[in-house]
């Protein structure tokens, strides 16, 4: 459902901004930070899409570390040295689990780690001692739709657009939601589809959906899709009563995160209850990767091993979309915090 990626276009937005830096990279160390870390950035990504996936995640993280430096650099509501970033503050751990069950945790909100910082500044939660597993953040990735690290009932990232809402001002917001895996589709029930919709803060408080009766309580009516999953038209309730349709527009942008061009609905990190900015659930994902490569020689070549290992062609699938994907993020993320 996401749209095709162009990184040698974000490249050239991200190059050109340099003459003429956003936000708060206008000067001073700011604006030396921003440059020479955007340029260790590209340079990071243009090497990592040479290489093969036995070093390509220490390339990409480290790129989107030093993008993460850049989009400080630049951010409006960073004032003083707070635009100075120290360390990671994201941990992995558990390399000997199953790679699903790898562990992530993040330093406390008080730290001025990497992580922690941006997370703050893109409204991402942290989550300290508790525990995350690789496989709830992965899923929350739109690129990893197709691949998922087990086979326990999902909650991945929902595809919606705003191409519908057009016409006179109306009370309801009124979209579809795509990509609801099988397992909710099966189940068929009001009760099961609610469950699911209450793991995502933007689909939580929807209004209605269609129902394949008109009772009240009449089951959801799924559209299939050919290759699993489906979609469902659901509406919620504009707050202020009948609303243009670039009121409604703008609404469904506070219900969602954008990934590109693309809009979704995404799901809660289990400890905190909220959703991650996607900057940072790709953070979570690649900074995960490199430290298993970087720590785990021997386990990263086995898991990468597409004659032994199943997620061996995921994970590859991954890395390389990641290096498609994040430049234009980090373009859509400098343009969110510079404004």
């Amino acid at each position: 459902m996401y749209m095709k990626a162009d990184p040698d276009e974000a490249w050239e937005k991200l190059r050109a901004s340099r003459a003429n830096p956003p936000g708060k990279a206008g000067g001073g160390a700011r604006r030396k930070t921003y440059a020479a870390a955007l340029e260790q950035a590209e340079q990071m990504f243009r090497a990592a899409a040479v290489v093969g996936p036995a070093t390509r995640p220490l390339q990409v993280f480290y790129g989107l570390s030093q993008a993460g430096r850049a989009v400080a650099a630049a951010a409006v509501d960073l004032k003083g040295e707070d635009w100075r970033l120290d360390g990671h503050g994201i941990r992995a751990s558990g390399f000997d689990k199953p790679f699903a069950d790898i562990e992530i945790r993040t330093d406390p909100p008080t730290s001025r780690g990497s992580f922690v910082r941006l997370s703050q500044l893109l409204d991402s939660p942290v989550w300290g001692k508790d525990t995350v597993r690789l496989e709830d953040v992965w899923d929350m990735l739109p690129v990893n739709l197709d691949y998922p690290l087990t086979d326990r009932n999902r909650h991945p990232a929902l595809y919606t657009n705003d191409s519908g809402i057009h016409g006179d001002p109306h009370s309801l917001l009124h979209v579809p939601v795509c990509d609801i895996p099988d397992w909710v589709i099966d189940n068929g029930s009001r009760e099961t589809l609610s469950a699911f919709f209450a793991k995502y803060p933007g689909l939580a408080q929807y209004h209605e959906y269609v129902r394949r009766t008109p009772r009240p309580d009449g089951p959801p009516d799924f559209t299939r899709y050919d290759l699993g999953g489906g979609e469902l038209r659901v509406s919620w309730l504009m707050p202020q009563g009948p609303a243009l349709a670039e009121e409604r527009r703008r609404h469904l942008r506070g219900l969602t995160r954008s990934h590109g061009r693309s809009r979704w609905f995404l799901p809660v990190i289990p400890p905190t209850g909220r959703e991650p900015h996607l900057m940072m659930a790709w953070w979570s994902v690649v900074y995960t990767l490199s430290m298993l490569a970087r720590y785990e020689p021997a386990g990263w070549a086995a898991l990468i091993s597409v004659d032994s290992n199943h997620h061996a062609v995921p994970v590859e699938s991954l890395l390389k979309r990641a290096i498609a994907f994040l430049p234009g993020l980090i373009v859509a993320t400098v343009d969110e915090v510079s404004s």
